[in-house]
């Protein structure tokens, strides 16, 4: 008889919020590869070396990882704020070709995908 003893830690859920999943989906395989197993090392406790946190969401609750893919900049956003899951908020391809920073637009989606993210956590805490 062989037993096995392990000491990572179990996964924790993955809610995907929206159309976070759909559109992860539709990115490129290779982007898609990093992606999910930037998720797999969040669901993990660990946080993977192209997730980073994004600012405006007040400390580190908020992250996104970025890929770069023959010149195109994807994204997936997410948060471990609640109730010991991991919310996938949104996943995107960044179209503006100025600066780096986020659009206005997704932010607002992230947002709002943040708080029903809360109101998920809530109903599974009742």
């Amino acid at each position: 008889m062989v037993i096995t003893v392990t000491t990572e830690p179990p996964l924790k859920p993955v809610t995907w919020v929206g159309t976070s999943l759909k559109d992860l989906r539709e990115f490129p395989s290779l982007v898609r590869d990093v992606m999910g197993y930037a998720l797999y090392i969040a669901q993990r406790g660990g946080k993977h070396s192209d997730a980073k946190v994004l600012r405006g969401f007040g400390g580190a609750g908020v992250l996104e990882v970025i890929r770069d893919h023959r010149g195109d900049t994807f994204r997936a956003v997410y948060t471990l704020k609640y109730a010991g899951a991991l919310y996938v908020l949104h996943a995107f391809q960044k179209k503006s070709k100025t600066g780096r920073a986020t659009p206005r637009r997704d932010l607002e989606l992230i947002k709002q995908r943040l708080r029903e993210a809360e109101q998920i956590a809530r109903g599974r805490e009742q």
